[in-house]
This record gives structure tokens, C-alpha cells and sequence, in this order.
């Protein structure tokens, strides 16, 4: 049965969105959290087959003893930092018990009452460029869980599932889970404030180098908590927890969706159920999971086989220093530097291509070329694909395609055709070019040759670039470009087609 939706203006007209975000952040370290287990979410191990990235402690086998990754603790406080937040003299780990077939040990190694990071705020802004502050509560270091695959059924859902299957290679994939407090004044912007908010922590992740962040790959993942209060109430309303959205998008459209669905509940007399939420892409619904649990129904205890984790104060003040530019203040430099309009650069920002823009222009693309090409050629193709623009070719492979182009070496539409090229898998633009012979014709005498026989082909046109009708100049364009498959540049045979009639 299909939610009944309050009308969203309707709906913030009588109620007041409270938002939180839980966002968790999979690190890429070589190695697992607590073993030397192949981390899954390192870019050596995407690959691997089911199962194999595995150890003892991976499968909470008897007499497995967890050892503390220390590089995952250095990226857990550099991120801690560049959310403003305090890094802890000392944190420890706690066992949070729950039992699910993917939590081989039925308890996750995560941080309860003492976090590594505490108290801090994240600035994102709008597209119109206002500025929020999101205040930070904790960043928190744990480890993931398996990953089930239920078969069978319409949805890929555990209900109505013939089996599941587990896979256990992402047991023990460091985490770290950044949790903010609640934020309270979005109103009507909520959807768009959430969307900017993973946005931001997917900049800050990637700036940092300590994560893929690729969202649709689980790198990383949102839990979105909407609550509504009656205009006028104090008291918070009872919030709902849609889980593991995988996209900006998608959380955008998950916090509206709630806000109508919540709205629509309430006007009705009805309550607010608090439980965990599933996200439907296809539909653009959410549906219910399972009630919600507090801290007490885990049981959380500190973690006997752990012991504190105190980092050096000069080692926080070293990775303090390391810290790279905040994203908001990164657009405004990119944006001036690049003498974007707002609208272009806005553009690039929606189509969520600044960094593979940024990365394009380091490789040696004007920015205005490299723009064209992600926003233009390449999101067709992706689009056309239903996949991410960013996946089907490098940063490096445009500038490559673009140096083609700015050299005379390929016409825009043969550029566009190598590109295709390298979507394909054939290997470079160059090597594209070479081996579908697609260089620009630059031999003058087969040009001239190539407007000859179009001028003696159509001498009414002729006739009439003769009498000063330049314009008709277009058809013995056209017919020399056809005859050289398009590998000829427009402009220079122009100029050949003016002079040789002029000759005539």
C-alpha cells in the first residue's frame, strides 16, 4: 500500500523538519580494522571474489584477538580534525552486541562513550551560496560488517527471499561514523541542506586521500534521521532512520519524501513509528524495516581486548597541519580561478564533477574545455550508460583528447569519436586516433584536390560564391568534409573553397 503524501509546501507550512545525519565513512587502508586481513575497500582488493579477504577474526572464529590498525587511527583523527572537531587524549572501543549472519562474532568493535573526535562543525553551502553550519556531535572508529545477498523475491530484499547469502569479506573494513547533532532551522531547504552535507563529507574524505568515497560502491554510506515537530512544539517528534541511501540524490529525495510522508501521518491524528527506514530508487519511496534500538539494547561494554587509544599530541598537531583546504572555501578559489559563471560552475558542481573537473585541468586542460567535455560528451554517454560520468574515462585521457584537438590533430567531431574510442576500452585518445585512422587530412594538396572536384561538381554554386553569395560556399563545404569521411578541418577547407573559386 502506496504512503499518503502531504503537499511539501503545505507540509512546512505546518510542521518544522528536524534533520541528523549518520554518515559512515569506509576506510582505505591496506589491511582491516583490527587484523591483516586485505581491506575490500582498498583499490587493490575491488575485485576480489567472495570470501577471500578473509582471516580468523573476519569470521569471529574462537581465540581471534583484534590488533588495532594504526594507520586507520591517523585517518580517523586527520578526518576528525577537518570536521573542527576535538581529537580525544584518550578514546576506547566498546562492543555493540546485535545478532544478524553478517556480524560473525554477533558484536561490532565500534566506540561508544569516549570517540576518538567530539564536538565539532562542518560549514556546507546552497547552491544560491548561503551557508549553514552543521554542528558535529562524534566521529567514531568501528569496523563494518558482512554484506548479505538475498535471492530470489522481486525486491532483493530479505522478505519474500528464497536464501540469502553472506559475504564476509567487508567483516572488520574500518569505518569511521560521523554522527551530527540535530539541526534545527533548515526548513524548506532540508532536502537540498542534505544533499550539500554528504557532499561535503565525500570533499573532505576524498581531499584527504583516506577513502574512495564512491557512494554506489558502499565507500560512502548515509543514514538520514527526519523528525517533525508542530510549529510552536519545543519537544522534538519522533524521527525515523532511512538507512544506507547511496547517493546524494537519493538522500536529497529521501528527506522530502519523509517530510511528506511524516506530515501526512500526523495532520491525520496518526504517530510517528520510530524505525529504521529502506530507501526504494526505482520508486522513490521509502518503506518500513525494523523498530529502531537505543544505545541500552546493545549492551555496549568496553572492549576487554583492546587497550585505550591515547594518540601523541604532536602527532595530532602534525596531521592538523596536513590539513587540505575546507570544500567550501575550495569552490570559491576553483570558481574564480577557473572564471566560471555561477551557472557554469554550478553546473559542474550538480553534475557532481568538480574534483574530475579540478583533476582534468591538472593534467593540462583549459578549464573551459575540460567543463565541455564532462558536462557535455562524456554525461551523454553516461547517461546513456546509467553510469557515473567519472567511471568511463580519466582526467588524464580528456586533457590527452583535448591536446588532440587544440593541436589541429583532430576536429571536434573526431574528437567525439575517439572518445567513444576510449569509453570502448581501446586504449588511449592516441591510440584511438592511430588506430581508427582518424587524424586530420592536413595534406593541402589533397585538399585542394577534394574542392575541385566539389566546385566542378556543382557549378551553380559556384557561379554564386563568384557573384559574392559567400554563403553558398556551405554546400562544397559539406560535400568536401563527406568526401573526406570528416577528417578535414572545416575552416581551413573554407578558406581553400574561396580561394580556388575565386580562381575559377
Amino acid at each position: 500500500m502506496k504512503d499518503r503524501l502531504m503537499d511539501f509546501d503545505e507540509a512546512l507550512e505546518r510542521y518544522e523538519p528536524v534533520l541528523g545525519f549518520e554518515v559512515h565513512v569506509e576506510l582505505g587502508t591496506r589491511t582491516k580494522m583490527f587484523s591483516a586481513a586485505p581491506n575490500p575497500a582498498h583499490p587493490d582488493h575491488h575485485d576480489a571474489a567472495p570470501n577471500t579477504l578473509i582471516d580468523p577474526l573476519s569470521l569471529g572464529l574462537p581465540g581471534s584477538l583484534p590488533v588495532v590498525n594504526e594507520e586507520a587511527v591517523r585517518y580517523s583523527i586527520s578526518l576528525g580534525l577537518a570536521l573542527g572537531c576535538e581529537i580525544a587524549e584518550s578514546s576506547r572501543f566498546a562492543r555493540k552486541n546485535y545478532y544478524y549472519p553478517d556480524v560473525p562474532k554477533n558484536y561490532q568493535i565500534s566506540q561508544y562513550d569516549e570517540p576518538i573526535a567530539f564536538e565539532g562543525e562542518v560549514e556546507i553551502e546552497l547552491a544560491d551560496g548561503r551557508r549553514f553550519q552543521i554542528p558535529i556531535e562524534r566521529a567514531h572508529m568501528e569496523e563494518d560488517a558482512g554484506k548479505l545477498t538475498h535471492v530470489g523475491g522481486a525486491t532483493g530484499r530479505i522478505q519474500g527471499a528464497e536464501y540469502s547469502l553472506v559475504d564476509y569479506n567487508r567483516a572488520g573494513v574500518p569505518l569511521v561514523e560521523i554522527v551530527t547533532k540535530p539541526i534545527v532551522g533548515a526548513e524548506r531547504d532540508a532536502p537540498e541542506l542534505a544533499k550539500a552535507y554528504v557532499a561535503a563529507i565525500r570533499d573532505i574524505v576524498l581531499s584527504l586521500g583516506i577513502s574512495e568515497a564512491r557512494m554506489e560502491r558502499g565507500n560512502l554510506r548515509c543514514d538520514a534521521n527526519v523528525s517533525l515537530r508542530p510549529r510552536g512544539q519545543e519537544r522534538f517528534g519522533t524521527r525515523t532512520e532511512t538507512k544506507n541511501v547511496n547517493s546524494m540524490r537519493s538522500v536529497e529525495r529521501a528527506v522530502r519524501y519523509e517530510i511528506q510522508r511524516q506530515a501526512a501521518i500526523l495532520a491525520a491524528g496518526g504517530t510517528i513509528v520510530q524505525e529504521t527506514r529502506h530507501w526504494h530508487e526505482d520508486t522513490g519511496r521509502t518503506s518500513a524495516g525494523r523498530p529502531k534500538s537505543d544505545a541500552d539494547d546493545y549492551r555496549y561494554f568496553p572492549e576487554p581486548d583492546l587497550l585505550p587509544v591515547q594518540p601523541d599530541r604532536a602527532l595530532v598537531e602534525e596531521l592538523r597541519a596536513a590539513l587540505p583546504e575546507q570544500p567550501v572555501a575550495r569552490k570559491r578559489r576553483l570558481k574564480a580561478e577557473w572564471g566560471f559563471t555561477d551557472l557554469e560552475f554550478q553546473d559542474v558542481v550538480n553534475a557532481d564533477l568538480l574534483a574530475t573537473v579540478e583533476a582534468t585541468v591538472a593534467a593540462g586542460a583549459a578549464p573551459g574545455s575540460a567543463r565541455k567535455w564532462w558536462t557535455g560528451e562524456i554525461a551523454r554517454l553516461a547517461n546513456d550508460r546509467g553510469v557515473e560520468a567519472s567511471s568511463l574515462v580519466s582526467p588524464e585521457h580528456v586533457a590527452e583528447l583535448q591536446r588532440l584537438v587544440d593541436e589541429g590533430a583532430l576536429t571536434d567531431r573526431l574528437a567525439r569519436q575517439a572518445l567513444e574510442g576510449v569509453v570502448a576500452g581501446e586504449g588511449s585518445p592516441t591510440e584511438v586516433v592511430a588506430a581508427r585512422g582518424l587524424q586530420v587530412v592536413s595534406d593541402e594538396s589533397a585538399l585542394v584536390a577534394a574542392v575541385d572536384e566539389a566546385l566542378a561538381a556543382q557549378p551553380d554554386v559556384l557561379q554564386k560564391i563568384r557573384d559574392g553569395k559567400v554563403q553558398a560556399a556551405g554546400a562544397v563545404i559539406g560535400a568536401v568534409m563527406k568526401a573526406m569521411r570528416g577528417q578535414a578541418d572545416a575552416a581551413r577547407v573554407r578558406e581553400i573553397v574561396l580561394e580556388r573559386a575565386a580562381q575559377a
